[in-house]
């Protein structure tokens, strides 16, 4: 028998399911020094491990934490998105985005524009710009090339 009778808090394991604050900074990259998303400020985010929800590893540094505890972490680019994929940018002529966002549609860089494959499947690209008649979309994941901090508060670990 231990001295210390109190039960003690849920550990993350690589099936949990959180409940928790989370903020994401951009720590390289255009962006550098703004945060991307953070619940800290609203309802808080729910995570099931293993589910694909997030990259294995920003989830990784999740394991073994407690319920209740408050920690940051940082990935490189490497460990959290991945390296910027040069190949990823793609000219899409005017006809096929007629096609797939309709005639009347218009863009300003920034937006993200939603395409169907031939297989029926979908996929996102950000448009950049337009060039005679086709425009430049980055099909990159919008943290690629970007090294993160990540705040978590972790509220509830089933």
């Amino acid at each position: 028998m231990t001295a210390n009778t109190q039960s003690m808090n849920p550990i993350v394991h690589a099936d949990s399911y959180l409940t928790l604050h989370y903020r994401i900074t951009l720590m390289s990259g255009p962006g550098a020094g703004s945060v991307f998303i953070d619940t800290f400020t609203g309802k808080p985010g729910t995570l099931q491990l293993n589910a694909g929800q997030w990259s294995p590893s920003m989830e990784t540094p999740l394991l073994g934490h407690a319920e209740g505890e408050s920690f940051s972490y940082e990935l490189p680019a490497q460990a959290a998105y991945g390296d910027r994929n040069p190949e990823l940018l793609q000219r899409v002529t005017r006809q096929m985005l007629t096609r797939d966002a309709g005639a009347d549609a218009t863009f300003e860089p920034g937006d993200m524009v939603e395409f169907t494959a031939p297989n029926g499947g979908r996929y996102s690209g950000v448009f950049r710009e337009w060039n005679d008649d086709t425009a430049l979309f980055d099909f990159n994941h919008p943290l690629a090339g970007v090294d993160l901090r990540i705040d978590v508060k972790l509220l509830g670990v089933l």
